[in-house]
């Protein structure tokens, strides 16, 4: 009885042996891979991780409109601040950024929030403090919130696409606060392509205020 047993199970081993090498052959490999391959989780899978990219000094009459094409294609909305000598003869560009979308904010002490509200209707709530220089007494007299940021792409010193894009891969994560420049077209090759390279592994890019606000 034993040995009728282990006869019967070598028969199923054969036949299953046999089974498999038809399935190979016949389908290349496809149909056994999809019947016996787990499935695997990707960086992409799960809960998004949320980043938003922001842009200081600008606008740039040479390199922001480049850097708008790129977010329309890729349907990605960022956050500028910007500078009050460059507003003037870049009217237009600033329009662009809020009817596309973009949050816009104020990156000098000067009050440049009127001609901001002239221009786009929406007066900034936002200010990204020269330098990073920031205190209760300015807070208190300015009446903005503050955006600093968590990663320093250094770009306004490396000008290297490939440069900047190794520093900020090398720190980025959820939840961080990218600084950039829209004044330099290596910065802006370097945002777009960081985009590509991030929502790959599943990244979300916001603006600014949406991680205040979370």
């Amino acid at each position: 009885m034993h040995n009728r047993y282990i006869k019967y199970f070598f028969l199923l081993l054969l036949t299953t042996d046999l089974l498999l090498s038809v399935l190979f052959i016949k389908n290349d490999h496809t149909e056994i891979e999809k019947i016996f391959s787990l499935p695997v989780l990707s960086k992409a899978a799960g809960q998004p991780k949320y980043v938003a990219l922001t842009f200081d000094d600008g606008p740039s009459r040479k390199c922001t409109p480049v850097l708008l094409d790129g977010l329309k294609e890729r349907d990605v909305h960022v956050t500028f601040f910007l500078m009050g000598k460059n507003i003037e003869g870049n009217e237009d560009i600033v329009k662009r950024m809020s009817e596309e979308g973009h949050l816009i904010g104020n990156h000098s002490y000067e009050h440049i929030q009127k001609q901001i509200e002239a221009i786009t209707g929406k007066r900034p709530e936002y200010i990204r403090p020269p330098y990073g220089d920031w205190n209760e007494e300015l807070e208190e007299e300015i009446g903005m919130t503050p955006v600093l940021w968590s990663v320093d792409s250094l770009d306004w010193k490396l000008k290297d696409t490939g440069k900047i894009l190794r520093r900020v891969l090398k720190d980025v994560k959820d939840g961080d606060i990218i600084l950039l420049h829209d004044i330099f077209s290596s910065s802006v090759e370097a945002a777009l392509e960081l985009i590509d390279i991030l929502q790959k592994e599943g990244y979300v890019f916001v603006t600014a205020d949406e991680l205040l606000i979370e």
